[in-house]
């Protein structure tokens, strides 16, 4: 006679880590694993660190560059905490500790200085830049590791010159504080970044586990280390720049690893001077791959301004009708004391936004052959608009309309298809909003 069998009468899984099923036999319902393997020793300490120290729901949760991005997150975060070692060491001897006759209240008076210009320089530089920060977030994520590592050596260097104790160590204290700002602030950016479903929280204070750890791992090296390079500055800085060296490079495969599929200005010009090119888009992957994560100090041919007043671009009667001229969109552009500027209506969509982006990048970048469908003589208009002297320059502007009614629609689809967000982007527009009341013609 045939024993009756278990019947499998729901399943239910946990992301992908866990998965379960319940059977029924003689009328009770058994809960079991079902992958057997998953119940070992091992596989419950892998799954017991994945709670502790990554999202929930991972990998689902996150975009698919998180554990790339972590590893070598984690890497120059261990780098920074030795190097951090050695340079609270070589501040705490350039104060006075361990020295007879250095007092108290000169080394309280040279820390205060230095957190008082630090929290100055902290102000200061949200004031200037704290809107480039999200629209360019690797270059400066980048650049706040560069500028920390250069603080952490003033300070290492600073005892050797005692007479510049406290002006060496007050520049740093400015440097380090624009690295707290652009530093968190970039690492906000890319929570959004890696956020898939609005955990941007759970993510965040996961990644601070993730680093106290790091830096837990950092305070048992270090207690090794202080005892080896206390009486040895040429050991202290011979340890300091091999850290130095892991946690730069550490830091650009990290920004390298990231791959945003919203446009910024940098990525939609690769974007769209490709498809310019030869028709093809690019991916996030491929985009991101050609994006340049180091920041350029010197100034652009021909920069891009948007939301700019309306002052900026037309300087008359004439000018305005110009710029309405072919023009039925909810902006206006121009070229004007060296920029290309962008003008942008209240009612303007994302949609607007990239097609005026795309506009400007076109106007402020000499092409090297046409796409198909664009009329040769278009093309040489366009590459004639930078001699700002020309009193063509405003039928370059209206041509330039033209090229956009052209190519963005097949352009817009191509993104889209590719795998690019368009709901959304990181342009860098200011909050001037511009509504005229003359229509085009």
């Amino acid at each position: 006679m045939e024993v009756n069998k278990p019947v499998v009468v729901a399943t239910e899984k946990y992301g992908s880590a866990e998965s379960w099923e319940y059977l029924a036999k003689d009328g009770v319902i058994e809960r079991r694993r079902h992958d057997r393997d998953g119940a070992s020793r091992g596989n419950f300490l892998i799954c017991l660190f994945k709670t502790v120290f990554l999202p929930q729901g991972y990998p689902e949760s996150v975009s698919g560059d998180y554990l790339q991005y972590q590893f070598w997150d984690t890497v120059q975060a261990f780098a920074s905490s030795l190097s951090g070692t050695l340079a609270t060491q070589a501040s705490l001897r350039g104060v006075g500790v361990g020295n007879q006759e250095a007092t108290v209240a000169a080394a309280t008076i040279t820390w205060l200085l230095r957190d008082g210009t630090g929290m100055l320089g902290r102000i200061l530089f949200a004031w200037r830049k704290g809107s480039k920060l999200d629209s360019e977030a690797k270059k400066w994520r980048l650049f706040a590791d560069v500028l920390n590592d250069t603080a952490m050596f003033m300070e290492i260097m600073a005892p050797n010159f005692p007479s510049y104790f406290t002006l060496i160590v007050c520049t740093a204290g400015i440097f380090k504080s624009i690295v707290g700002v652009a530093g968190g602030a970039t690492r906000a950016a890319l929570t959004v970044h890696q956020a898939r479903r609005d955990n941007m929280a759970d993510i965040s204070a996961k990644d601070g586990s993730q680093e106290t750890l790091v830096n837990l791992a950092g305070l048992l090296v270090s207690l090794i280390l202080i005892p080896l390079v206390t009486d040895s500055p040429l050991l202290t800085v011979g340890l300091f720049l091999l850290f130095t060296i892991l946690h730069l490079f550490a830091n650009y495969k990290a920004v390298r690893s990231v791959v945003m599929a919203t446009f910024n200005e940098v990525r939609l010009s690769i974007v769209l001077h490709q498809y310019l090119r030869d028709g093809k888009i690019l991916s996030p992957v491929e985009a991101n791959r050609k994006e340049p994560v180091f920041l350029e100090f010197r100034r652009k041919p021909m920069p891009i301004k948007l939301g700019v007043k309306l002052q900026e671009i037309v300087q008359s009667q004439e000018d305005l009708d110009w710029a309405l001229k072919n023009n039925d969109k909810p902006y206006l552009l121009g070229a004007r004391n060296g920029y290309v500027s962008v003008c942008l209506g209240p009612e303007a969509s994302v949609c607007d936004q990239i097609r005026a982006m795309c506009q400007a990048i076109c106007l402020s970048s000499p092409l090297n052959s046409a796409p198909a469908g664009v009329e040769a003589q278009q093309l040489l208009m366009l590459r004639q608009l930078f001699t700002l002297n020309s009193q063509r320059h405003w039928e370059m502007v209206c041509n330039s309309h033209k090229l956009m009614d052209q190519i963005f629609i097949p352009f817009l689809k191509g993104v889209e298809s590719a795998g690019w967000q368009t709901h959304r982007t990181l342009l860098d527009w200011d909050e001037w909003r511009v509504e005229w009341k003359l229509k085009s013609s």
